[in-house]
């Protein structure tokens, strides 16, 4: 039986990884392991780790190693903390293959784990592009320690083909959060109101935004810009409510956090935020939304899926593939609230009724599964660089 250990840092990217997990708990040739860390088991950002749990899942490893700031100096020694944790946890569970998902900082200190511990990994959304962020990086590096890649995209999975993977180990498989939107049963509107205790109205908007971390000092700013945009709607004739999520565990993040929950208490009646949402109610929420408004690649990946709008601020998520529903803007308040007002258009909104998600794929977490059943990971451990030769 293969042992198969899933390492998950953060609120959505277990939200995108819950589907995949429940296939591997209930496959009788698999052993599933679950190694929670980063914001998983902070107070500060809602102790995850329980949701997890809740969901049915055994946690086998909690590793601890978010410190308490925001700084590079903070992150840079969070990843040295779960570089040291993580490779006893792998010592220890001893699996056959680990599964990473994405770009943030805590993945890329289990595949620096996972590297010098000679297991093999298989990487989840290689090959995007993110040029706002030092995610990119992270994101190419983890490709490089990685044996098996499951991407999103086509143009993507070229990418990791170009970055000297060869192409028998690198599989176009679409979005696992997209699958998510199309498999679970979604939550009424009333049931929603009911579960956040809040009455959304007939127009909300469901916002995050994150730091854009490649540049200097400019949260505060970019924030400042949103919710002054956002005032004049909660104080139009017409309030727009709003949803928020907080910002992750990243450079910058906390005054991010703190003007929303600012926001909020002076805006009690047209304003909420959250920690985290879970997956069944942030999906809920985008579906009956007017728009998504933010950085997050949620706009980008999942919410062409419900054609709803997405509001992009900025180049956190800049070279990602798009479809038709993203309207990117600059970081300033002109720009937003031009941005907002086409959104909320009737004249886009009909344009979005043929949109096409080009991260959709059917059957995601099923071809995952298949594909790491079947893998020989001792003959992959020893990679060639794929070359393309001269005439490339």
């Amino acid at each position: 039986m293969k042992k198969i250990c899933v390492v998950t840092g953060s609120r959505a990217e277990y939200g995108l990884l819950s589907g995949l997990l429940k296939k591997i708990s209930s496959d009788p040739d698999l052993i599933l392991q679950i190694i929670a860390t980063g914001m998983h088991l902070s107070p500060e950002f809602g102790l995850t780790f329980k949701k997890i749990e809740e969901d049915g899942f055994k946690v086998n490893k909690k590793i601890e190693m978010l410190l308490s700031s925001d700084t590079p100096i903070g992150i840079t020694k969070s990843i040295g903390l779960g570089l040291i944790s993580l490779a006893e946890a792998f010592e220890d569970l001893r699996p056959d293959v680990l599964v990473i998902l994405g770009d943030r900082f805590e993945a890329l200190a289990a595949a620096i784990a996972g590297m010098i511990g000679r297991i093999p990994i298989a990487h989840l959304h290689g090959g995007e592009k993110t040029e706002g962020a030092f995610d990119e990086a992270i994101r190419h590096s983890i490709t490089k320690m990685s044996h098996l890649h499951f991407t999103a995209a086509e143009e993507y999975k070229s990418r990791v083909i170009q970055l000297g993977e060869h192409p028998s180990t690198v599989h176009n498989v679409g979005a696992l959060g997209v699958e998510n939107i199309k498999k679970l049963p979604l939550l009424s509107k009333k049931e929603l109101e009911k579960e956040i205790r809040f009455e959304l109205g007939q127009k909300y908007l469901l916002v995050t935004f994150h730091p854009v971390t490649l540049e200097q000092n400019t949260a505060e700013k970019q924030i400042n810009s949103l919710l002054s945009s956002l005032t004049e709607l909660t104080h139009s004739s017409e309030a727009v409510k709003i949803i928020f999520t907080k910002a992750n565990a990243d450079t910058d993040s906390r005054i991010i956090n703190q003007l929303i929950d600012n926001f909020v208490t002076c805006n009690p009646k047209n304003a909420i935020a959250f920690d985290s949402m879970g997956k069944l109610r942030y999906l809920s929420a985008m579906k009956y939304s007017s728009a998504v408004i933010g950085n997050s690649s949620s706009g980008i990946i999942e919410a062409p899926s419900f054609k709803i709008p997405t509001i992009n601020i900025g180049e956190r998520q800049k070279g990602r593939l798009r479809a038709k529903s993203i309207i990117d803007c600059m970081p300033d308040k002109e720009n937003i609230n031009k941005a907002i007002q086409m959104a909320l258009s009737d004249d886009f909104n009909l344009l979005l009724k043929d949109v096409i998600n080009p991260y959709e794929k059917q059957d995601t977490s099923k071809m995952i599964l298949e594909i790491l059943k079947k893998a020989d990971f001792g003959k992959l451990m020893k990679k060639a660089f794929f070359d393309f030769g001269p005439n490339f």
